[in-house]
């Protein structure tokens, strides 16, 4: 009875450590958090658990990057609105030159699918950044 409970809790331990590096998530690579940029500065965008992949392309685990100027995460399943503070990066850009007049913002990174769908704030990555 004892090996099979040690072994179930090293089954399950092994399981979440799997889960672990399966782990879906987005972040700002670059700039750090609370920075201070001249204008134009680099965003480099990072993801884990997920491939990036061209707009269009509706594979599982697969889409491409949003970057989003003081605007809040996009609910899941929603479209990424196509306007002047909802960059889309449909060609499968993982990094970007911005340009801001001075003063502060918040850049949201948000991961949709191939049809710009969002996939939520569990797929997103808000910094602030001062734009001198």
């Amino acid at each position: 009875m004892m090996c099979r409970v040690a072994a179930a809790v090293t089954l399950m331990a092994g399981v979440a450590a799997g889960a672990q590096a399966d782990a879906q998530s987005v972040k700002i690579v670059e700039p750090a958090d609370g920075a201070t940029v001249s204008s134009p500065f680099k965003v480099k965008f990072g993801v884990d658990g997920m491939e990036v992949k061209p707009a269009g392309d509706m594979s599982a685990n697969t889409g491409h990057h949003h970057l989003l100027i003081n605007a809040d995460a996009i609910k899941a399943g929603e479209p990424v609105p196509f306007d002047d503070t909802h960059l889309h990066f449909g060609k499968g850009q993982t990094e970007t030159e911005v340009k801001l007049p001075p003063g502060s913002y918040t850049l949201t990174l948000q991961f949709a699918n191939g049809a710009h769908q969002s996939y939520g704030p569990a797929l997103s990555n808000s910094i602030k950044v001062t734009v001198k």
